[in-house]
């Protein structure tokens, strides 16, 4: 095979691979970073009800004047239903409690004193809304809120939570094998004979995998021999939707997998036009994709 440009390479992975298609129902603490497989839309306004912005005092603005005293009629905290406002009358507030139906302003309490009889003296200019956080400002029923694709990240959860919703419709997750070739190589604790090094590769590509919210299999470590590395990949082409191996993929005596994806399956793409990296390889081991990447820490990098 010639060496192929970069960008048709990209065009003809993207062509061979599938999206993950089906779909979870989860709660919604266990649905941060995954995929949403819906639109969703509210329900409900937000905020339900017309609301106090502040700590104060709720009345009908359209009987204020500057100097009003009223009584207090009510004590209004939030989470608790109001009464109708009585007539020449005020209800005591907090920030987030329902207004009272009657009421259509509120006076934060530092523009506010309690006489002696212990009736609000108001003063400063007051006009209807003034402080109200009005039902549906925030949200209105029918707004999209998420589109289908997007990454449900922790204030989309935050988003869905304030609407009610508990659960959500998510794809399950992309699952992907990694496998490291060579005779040379030792698993980090191991003792090192001579001739050998350590495996980083592995490692590394399970790391950035595990970070983009994939669900990773470690394949470990086989040596240089086509038939279990023929073996290998068919038991991990089983588990997941994709497979990468690194190392074994170039033309020397040693590297079999080639081979063993050829064996096991199809190989589409061998060898792309990029340095470092160069012999990288593509295809298909059962249903699962196949991805060879080279040996070199760099040029894993690189693939990537």
């Amino acid at each position: 095979m010639s060496l192929l440009p970069v960008k048709d390479a990209l065009q003809q992975i993207l062509s061979g691979c599938s999206p993950v298609e089906q779909v979870e129902h989860l709660p919604l603490h266990e649905a941060a970073d995954r995929i949403l497989a819906e639109d969703i839309y509210s329900d409900i306004p937000v905020p339900p009800v017309d609301n106090s912005a502040m700590d104060g005092y709720a009345l009908n603005a359209d009987n204020y004047c500057d100097g009003l005293v009223l009584k207090v009629s009510q004590r209004i905290p939030a989470g608790c239903v109001p009464t109708k406002l009585e007539e020449g009358s005020c209800a005591r507030i907090f920030t987030g409690a329902s207004l009272p139906a009657g009421a259509n302003a509120v006076i934060m309490q530092e523009n506010t004193q309690v006489n002696a009889e212990g009736a609000v003296v108001f003063s400063g200019q007051v006009t209807a809304g003034q402080n109200i956080r009005k039902a549906g400002e925030d949200i209105a029923v029918g707004d999209r809120l998420l589109a289908k694709g997007d990454i449900l990240q922790a204030a989309s959860l935050g988003l869905l939570a304030s609407v009610g919703r508990a659960k959500v419709r998510v794809y399950r997750r992309l699952s992907v094998a990694v496998l490291s070739t060579g005779n040379e190589l030792k698993n980090p604790g191991e003792q090192l004979a001579p001739g050998q090094i350590y495996n980083s590769n592995r490692f590394v590509l399970m790391g950035w995998l595990q970070s983009l919210g994939i669900r990773v299999v470690d394949g470990g470590c086989i040596g240089d021999a086509l038939a279990p590395t023929v073996k290998r990949l068919q038991e991990l082409a089983e588990q997941v939707d994709v497979l990468i191996s690194t190392g074994g993929v170039s033309v020397g005596e040693e590297d079999h997998v080639k081979a063993a994806v050829q064996q096991a399956g199809r190989l589409d793409i061998w060898k792309i036009a990029v340095k470092p990296g160069k012999p990288l390889a593509f295809g298909q081991v059962h249903q699962s994709a196949f991805f060879g990447l080279p040996g070199n820490p760099v040029s894993t990098f690189v693939t990537f």
